[in-house]
């Protein structure tokens, strides 16, 4: 034993006493500095230890996780985002004085009554007129284009609201096939490992004559089976996952975290309260409803392009040899045409109709698509309770039955198949269940704009 510790002591002082490309001769570092660098080096390790413990949530373990991400990096919400941001910025200019006009005359350009030559130069004609004028809108115009472009900017933020729904639906969809794509991998990694721990026993069995080829065969066809469809179902997930990225703005081939187990299913969904949200505070009813707005705005300024707009002038008259003089000038504009202004009105009107028409339409769809949705969730909510409480424990009863039984030897492995099959089978359309409810209960707060 000490001779082993010695070759050991011998060989770590053979290794250290290497030189590196890098090292200092001791000579040369002073004592504080080789104190100092090996606190930095310790300091440094620390630091990156921590920074790689850190106990933040990965992302892809929940919906409202990927929901925050997309808020702010999804192209096409970021676009719907600077629209109704340009919208508002319409407001302002709306109600804003047309630019005035500055005209330059120059009268008797030719100098034919003074006989000089031609020119195009001010004061170098017979007269130079300097006019400033400033158009203005007829009384109330001014504030009924503020009044429509604040209507156009509310519709703006509600199309975004509605963009909005869509994409964290949308999301919340994806990440519910990609969670019940993840359970579903486990459970057929789970039936293939109990799977292959038959095989093992029945080929023991079958080496000692106490088992027929056929059901070796058979167990191996299952086997088979449950190898293809986990490739399935782990290709399935890898596409969810790039659907994923492909919403939140990332490369496709990002990494998502597992995802973790979604909150309980809500027990007391009111169905009254359901519809009254789904006529008043769906997003597409709130986009048709500022569209009723901006119909009306629109209509109100059509009415009162009956009263004239005006404009007002100021001229500087500089005679080539004399003195300026002034002029004040009053203009106003005459509504002649009225067949196209009745024309303009009733457009106003039937788009005024047009925007009501597409808000009733609009609620419709919410309540016909809601009740849709809402039966999906009352179902589902019901075949999870059976399945949960009466065939899932019926099935693992039979299956730990016949397990039993097989050690006894009263049943052959055709049975043991059968009850797990039956137990992955059930398990399966479970989970099947479960995503098919929080799917509609997601249509469902989609419907009611739950979905902020």
């Amino acid at each position: 034993m000490a001779k082993c510790l010695c070759m050991h002591s011998t060989a770590c002082r053979n290794r250290f006493s290497m030189k590196s490309p890098f090292a200092v001769p001791s000579s040369r570092l002073p004592r504080p500095a080789a104190l100092a660098l090996v606190l930095a080096f310790t300091l440094g390790s620390g630091s990156a230890w921590t920074q790689g413990s850190s106990d933040t949530p990965a992302l892809g373990t929940s919906p409202q996780a990927l929901v925050e991400y997309a808020r702010q990096r999804n192209p096409g919400f970021a676009a719907a985002r600077a629209e109704a941001s340009a919208a508002y910025e319409r407001v302002t200019p709306a109600g804003a004085l047309p630019d005035p006009t500055l005209e330059v005359e120059l009268m008797d350009a030719t100098n034919t009554m003074n006989g000089r030559p031609a020119s195009l130069l001010p004061g170098q004609v017979g007269e130079t007129r300097y006019r400033i004028t400033q158009p203005l809108p007829g009384w109330g115009k001014r504030d009924l284009a503020v009044k429509a472009a604040e209507a156009q900017a509310t519709q703006a933020d509600a199309m975004r609201d509605a963009a909005w729904a869509e994409l964290a639906a949308k999301i919340e969809t994806l990440w519910l096939r990609y969670y019940a794509a993840d359970r579903e991998r486990v459970l057929n990694r789970e039936g293939l490992t109990l799977l292959q721990s038959l095989e093992e026993l029945a080929l023991a069995r079958y080496a000692l004559g106490l088992l027929p080829q056929q059901a070796v065969l058979r167990m191996q066809r299952e086997i088979t089976s449950q190898r293809l469809a986990l490739v399935e179902v782990e290709q399935r997930r890898k596409g969810l996952a790039t659907g994923l990225n492909g919403l939140l703005g990332r490369a496709h081939d990002a990494p998502l975290a597992a995802p973790a187990d979604p909150p309980l299913l809500p027990e007391g969904l009111a169905p009254g309260a359901l519809f009254e949200a789904a006529a008043g505070t769906n997003p597409e009813v709130q986009v048709a409803a500022n569209d009723i707005d901006v119909a009306r705005a629109g209509r109100e300024r059509t009415y009162r392009d009956r009263l004239p707009d005006f404009a007002v002038g100021v001229t500087n008259n500089r005679p080539y040899e004399g003195k300026s003089s002034w002029d004040v000038m009053f203009e106003v504009m005459i509504p002649l045409q009225q067949s196209s202004r009745r024309a303009r009105e009733r457009e106003a009107e039937y788009m005024l109709m047009a925007a009501e028409a597409r808000r009733e339409d609009a609620r419709a769809r919410a309540s016909g698509e809601l009740g849709t949705a809402w039966s999906m969730y009352a179902q589902g909510r019901e075949t999870l309770r059976l399945l949960e409480h009466t065939l899932l424990p019926q099935a693992q009863a039979t299956r730990d039955a016949s397990q039993a039984a097989l050690s006894s030897g009263k049943v052959d492995f055709d049975s043991v198949i059968e009850a797990e099959r039956q137990l992955i089978d059930i398990r399966t359309q479970r989970l099947k269940a479960e995503l098919d409810t929080r799917l509609a209960l997601t249509e469902i707060k989609k419907l009611t704009g739950d979905l902020k």
